[in-house]
């Protein structure tokens, strides 16, 4: 799916009110977007936990304009099946594809002031 709108218009279909009752969690799910314009920003919160961040972030349940109360876990679901081909990955699903370079693994002592490691 190419927009946040979208995405809104397919939960206002789906659990009632506005698309705009839905567009800050759709927002939020694509905000990686600022950083890596193609699919792979999806990485960073389209997966399981990304959805549980979502309810953290926006509550259990939203009332939309209708008055309808809605889980805000089945808004992200709904989200990131529709990027993902109809599943959810897991966090794994998408790290472990990450290919491993040498400065990933390489860790640098931090020194302090006095030139002592901290």
């Amino acid at each position: 799916m190419s927009h946040v709108y979208y995405h809104a218009l397919n939960s206002a279909r789906a659990f009632g009110g506005q698309p705009e009752d839905y567009l800050a969690i759709h927002h939020w799910f694509d905000e990686s977007k600022e950083a890596f314009a193609d699919f792979r920003h999806r990485a960073l919160r389209h997966h399981a936990q990304g959805i549980f961040w979502c309810e953290r972030v926006f509550g259990v349940t939203l009332t939309n304009c209708d008055g309808k109360c809605v889980p805000v876990r089945l808004v992200g679901e709904q989200h990131v099946k529709e990027d993902c081909g109809g599943r959810i990955p897991t966090l794994s699903d998408w790290l472990s594809r990450i290919q491993p370079e040498p400065w990933m693994a390489r860790a640098t002592p931090v020194i302090g002031s006095r030139g002592e490691p901290r």
